[in-house]
């Protein structure tokens, strides 16, 4: 995979550094300080378009000009300046930021006209930008001038900062900027080192079909953010086959990541509307497309209530995104891994299918809701995971808990088809030498690499790291289990008065009670029957069923005790629920795992629950061995040693 060289990323960080240096030189008491990146970023993009058209530009207006003059249409012009100088945008306009910044007359109305000359494809980035209103309050500051300037004195033609440099700095700004605001930054940005563990595991299965000159790709991200994983993908693509046609495709709802989005995959040769604005969970921008490969990170424990009514009516339609399940209204991740699954393309005639990779935190994994188990029960059932990938913690921007990453595949190979591997990266990290918001850690190649040869091995790895697993072994009954409880027959005075009140006790039953003290209980019932028969006593089954209640007393030394019908009677306020795995069978559950511990213990299948989890922490637990009591005591020891000296110090001082 292409990545930047040292010397381009030490520019990247470099130049980043220069970028933000406007914030401290020129906004300081103009604007807010959490809205510093509101106006670095359209001018970072701005200044990085320019360069890249500087070339062609003349060249491009003047034919433009001829063009227009013809009255040719809008759609034929942009057509013309693709097939003459292979851009999808372009801006008419003879002013630059240098020529403006040239003069201090007029430069608000200079930079919004120059602004206003871009093709009307890429009109809505600043309007995302909300560029106007920016320029309007940098002019009343007096500070426009000098921003323009600044921002007109930087280097970011391609030659100076290839795509995977500008990315790179791309990546600096936007966590500034958004760290700055106080968000999470992980919710618009994606560490680019994440980034390349998805897409190699993307692309591990299918590198083979991705050979030849015409074969061709589409990549989407519901959750497109800024663009980067969609332009980490293509590189990836480009560096397997240099010939392959990549389609992008994405979503996004927040108007500067858009906005930021949109320019950049413009910039990398996407087309106009690579990235579309709007809610993902409201409406699918692409409702009709399949696509290749889905990378996205969705927006971790998100409140989806605003978009409850547009959610729910989508699920009434049978085989519809979320007719899977509803998760709790206070956290749509899982909507989204749905609508990813959804948005595969599926398994074709020569054997190529969708797949996805997907970001989630702990939640989706054992999340016992109806809508969870649902969903999950849905992709266990159409085999569509192949894999889950716990990654390091502190790992993303905005957040240092767990999190992993789902691979879908609508079409295993035949030796990962009804198996599903989990592969525990949690250690494969090196520190950072400069922490980024919760960032941390970062995983380098060679940690990457470690994860792909443990996927592409696909076996159980030891020292734990993978284990291959079938659907069964993450679902389960709960099985409500009870204890019966140990009864003798004992004869007392207080036996005796409860029974009295039966409407059907007569003198001749109390001496049959007494005469009955100590038999076994679960003998209790016919044995009182065959005595009353025997003196002509009636014995209906109600008087039966208060003599075996009255005379039952807890004992220990006692058999598990049944009525009289053989069912077991159960220990009032003992129960327990043992989850079993389908793939285990019941009764030898119960004898293996619960009857040692629970002598008399029994269980009703007939009320058990069916759920599901993927409960990756136990499976990848590893015991240690305690520690020695010998070493213990000895550290005991020494600590009381120096408490002892302590105390003596305190004392003397005293």
């Amino acid at each position: 995979m292409t990545t930047a060289t040292p010397a381009q990323a030490q520019r990247a960080a470099t130049t980043a550094n220069v970028v933000w240096d406007t914030a401290d030189k020129f906004l300081r008491n103009v604007v807010e300080e959490t809205e510093y990146g509101d106006y670095i970023l359209p001018f970072t993009v701005l200044r990085r378009i320019e360069c890249l058209l500087a070339d062609t530009k003349d060249e491009l207006i003047e034919v433009v000009e001829a063009l227009v003059e013809n009255d040719t249409p809008t759609r034929f012009i942009d057509a013309e300046v693709k097939r003459r100088f292979g851009l999808s945008f372009y801006n008419t306009s003879p002013l630059s930021l240098a020529a403006i910044a040239s003069t201090d007359d007029n430069v608000a109305e200079s930079v919004l006209d120059y602004v206003g000359k871009f093709s009307h494809n890429i009109a809505d980035i600043w309007t995302s930008f909300e560029f106007p209103r920016l320029v309007k309050k940098l002019a009343e500051a007096n500070r426009l001038h000098a921003v323009i300037r600044h921002f007109s004195k930087l280097d970011l033609s391609a030659q100076s900062m290839p795509n995977t440099a500008m990315g790179d700095l791309f990546e600096d700004v936007m966590y500034r900027a958004f760290d700055k605001k106080g968000k999470a930054a992980g919710g618009f940005y994606t560490p680019r080192d994440a980034i390349h563990l998805m897409v190699d595991l993307l692309f591990a299965s299918d590198e083979d079909s991705l050979a030849g000159r015409s074969t061709t790709r589409s990549i989407y991200d519901p959750t497109a953010g800024s663009g980067g994983m969609l332009l980490v993908a293509k590189e990836h693509l480009a560096t397997l086959n240099p010939d392959i046609e990549v389609n992008l495709f994405g979503q996004e709802m927040m108007d500067n990541a858009y906005a930021l989005g949109k320019a950049d995959l413009l910039i990398q040769g996407g087309l106009p509307d690579a990235i579309r604005k709007g809610d993902t969970l409201i409406k699918d921008e692409y409702e009709d497309r399949k696509f290749d490969y889905v990378l996205s990170n969705p927006p971790f424990g998100t409140d989806w209530e605003v978009q409850q009514g547009f959610v729910v009516e989508q699920a009434k339609v049978a085989g519809s995104r979320f007719s899977h399940g509803l998760p709790s209204k206070t956290d749509g991740q899982m909507l989204f891994l749905a609508h990813c699954a959804s948005k595969l393309a599926p398994a074709g005639k020569a054997g190529h299918g969708g797949r996805a990779a997907v970001v989630s935190n702990a939640s989706p994994l054992f999340n016992s809701d109806k809508g969870p188990n649902s969903i999950r029960q849905w992709l266990f059932d159409e085999d569509l995971i192949d894999a889950i990938i716990q990654l390091p913690n502190d790992m993303f921007y905005g957040t240092g808990i767990a999190t992993y990453v789902w691979l879908l595949d609508t079409n295993k190979e035949p030796e990962r088809q009804g198996k599903m591997q989990l592969i525990d990266a949690s250690a494969q990290w090196d520190s950072m030498r400069k922490p980024m918001g919760f960032k941390r850690r970062e995983m380098t190649e060679k940690k990457r690499q470690a994860v792909h040869e443990a996927y592409k091995a696909f076996e159980d790895a030891d020292p734990a790291i993978s284990r291959v697993m079938v659907k069964e072994d993450f679902m389960f009954r709960d099985v409500p289990v009870y204890k019966q409880v140990r009864l003798a027959t004992r004869f007392s005075e207080e036996a005796l008065e409860q029974v009295a009140e039966h409407m059907d006790f007569v003198e001749g039953h109390a001496e049959i009670m007494e005469k009955l003290n100590g038999a076994p209980w679960n003998n209790l019932p016919e044995a009182f029957k065959d005595m009353c028969k025997a003196q002509g006593l009636r014995a209906p089954l109600g008087l039966v069923d208060a003599v075996s209640a009255a005379m039952g007393v807890h004992d220990d030394a006692a058999p598990p005790a049944v009525d009289r019908k053989g069912k077991p009677v159960l220990l009032d306020g003992w129960k327990i629920i043992e989850r079993v795995p389908m793939s285990d069978d019941l009764d030898e559950h119960m004898q293996r795992e619960v009857l040692p511990f629970a002598e008399g213990a029994t269980w009703d299948e007939a009320k058990a629950k069916e759920g599901n989890e993927i409960p990756f922490t136990r499976i990848f637990y590893v015991s240690e061995e305690p520690r020695a009591l010998e070493e213990i005591d000895a550290d005991v020891a020494r600590l009381m040693r120096e408490l002892g000296v302590m105390f003596q110090a305190v004392h003397k001082d005293a």
